[in-house]
């Protein structure tokens, strides 16, 4: 690994597909979105997909926008994991 890329080749399409997979989409929402794990781990990846962005460097000394935005998914993955996030409902069904 050299200093030019920090990360083993494929890191980020792999992250990439494990966010694509664990990604709650339309037809699924109802069914997993009050699985607080389910949630912590779609945030958790999309996280990590963050921090491999190549305009995040690993050698950056202040944080970047990458770097701050997984950072709060992270925070939120946690809010999901600790039980401090639920499901707020659908709104345009009234649960």
């Amino acid at each position: 690994m050299s200093t030019r890329q920090p990360w083993p080749e494929g890191s980020r399409e792999t992250a990439e597909a494990l966010h694509r997979l664990l990604t709650i989409d339309n037809r699924d929402w109802h069914a997993l979105k009050g699985q607080p794990q389910r949630r912590a781990a779609e945030q958790i990846a999309a996280a990590l997909v963050q921090l491999l962005d190549p305009a995040n460097p690993a050698h950056a000394p202040v944080p970047t926008a990458q770097r701050e935005q997984a950072i709060a998914l992270l925070e939120h993955g946690l809010g999901w994991l600790r039980g401090e996030l639920k499901d707020p409902g659908c709104p345009s069904h009234g649960h």
